[in-house]
């Protein structure tokens, strides 16, 4: 199955479409936002991508206190949870200046909305759905967003099996447009993460909704596991972006720079022109080698006019020049005659022997 988001077929035989997500590397300046916008489409990004959440609608500041102590990547926050998130806020006034700014350098505008104002709001600017890992535990905003009508991409980062189906079903039951993506979320920027991608889930994904469209968004800096995603038939990469990974803030250290995301996207773009076809071929860059490294069946001596060939007589040899008797044919050479002379090396023809 094809989807379309804005101009742009996405599926098995289109190439894979890159999202670079901004987040909160903004640091809570526009300027800064548009900056990063255009880095990420001269690195070769197809969409740039926010998010917009309130604090207050997104994170318990009471709930995270009463935890006794910040874990996982949050450790390193010198700020409490909700104070961070609250930096983090994209305004929802910011939209349509950072979506005109996409559109006047030609990436499209993405921004993952985590509150029913948002998902209305951001509608009219954008041309497809991204749902964040933890709304899969939200199921009525998923649908919420799936009945606007626009193609839905599906996070499923810290998620089992029953999460992943019960979030697909409710979202396939009103909107059958869904890009699913593997994800890890993980944002320590540990090495041992890579440990932990799980790749191979892409294929159970592909075995049990044989509907949707594959992705990967993880958050590790090397192309490896892009590449890898994209073999088994991920179609669209979701990464975080920056212009500096030595920046303060919660997203910087695990995304992607232009440095790095243009080299991904030139290890992508090299590996689909490697995949090719299906079909096993001679391919037309093989033509020469064809016959350079192929055997065909030569005089193993010199071979006299009305000698009856024996398996002795004839060897394998390269090159197999257009025309000559294949190794495969030795057994319907054996006892066949000669009808010319036949020199050490001459490349035997059915035309030259007879019953």
């Amino acid at each position: 199955m094809d989807i379309k988001i804005a101009n742009r077929l996405i599926g098995k035989n289109h190439p894979t479409y890159f999202i670079a997500d901004i987040a909160a590397n903004h640091d809570g300046d526009i300027e800064r936002a548009k900056e990063l916008i255009r880095l990420a489409k001269e690195a070769g990004a197809d969409a740039a991508k926010f998010q917009n959440f309130k604090a207050k609608k997104i994170v318990s500041d009471y709930g995270f206190k009463s935890m006794g102590g910040q874990v996982s990547h949050q450790a390193a926050w010198k700020k409490s949870v909700f104070d961070v998130y609250q930096d983090a806020e994209v305004p929802l006034n910011w939209t349509s200046e950072l979506a005109e700014e996409c559109n006047e350098i030609g990436i499209e505008y993405f921004s993952s909305p985590y509150d029913f104002e948002a998902a209305d709001m951001l509608y009219d600017y954008m041309p497809a759905y991204k749902a964040g890992s933890g709304l899969i535990s939200w199921p009525d905003f998923l649908v919420y967003m799936a009945k606007k009508g626009k193609p839905m991409l599906i996070a499923t980062g810290a998620s089992d099996i029953g999460d992943v189906t019960r979030a697909v079903r409710a979202v396939q039951a009103v909107n059958e447009q869904i890009i699913l993506f593997q994800c890890n979320t993980n944002y320590t920027a540990s090495d041992d993460n890579y440990d932990h991608l799980n790749l191979n889930v892409l294929k159970t994904y592909k075995t049990m909704f044989p509907n949707v469209v594959l992705g990967l968004s993880d958050h590790t800096h090397s192309p490896a596991p892009v590449v890898g995603a994209i073999a088994m038939g991920a179609r669209v990469i979701e990464r975080h972006f920056t212009d500096s990974n030595d920046r303060e803030g919660p997203d910087h250290k695990f995304a992607m720079n232009p440095n790095t995301w243009a080299e991904m996207v030139q290890e992508v773009r090299t590996l689909e022109r490697s995949l090719g076809s299906s079909d096993k071929f001679v391919t037309p860059n093989e033509k020469e080698t064809y016959m350079l490294q192929r055997r065909c069946l030569r005089a193993a001596r010199d071979i006299k006019a009305g000698e009856i060939f024996t398996g002795e007589m004839v060897e394998p040899l390269r090159p197999a020049v257009p025309g000559a008797l294949m190794a495969w044919d030795t057994d319907a050479v054996i006892g066949k005659k000669a009808l010319v002379d036949m020199p050490y090396g001459k490349e035997l023809r059915w035309a030259n022997l007879s019953e």
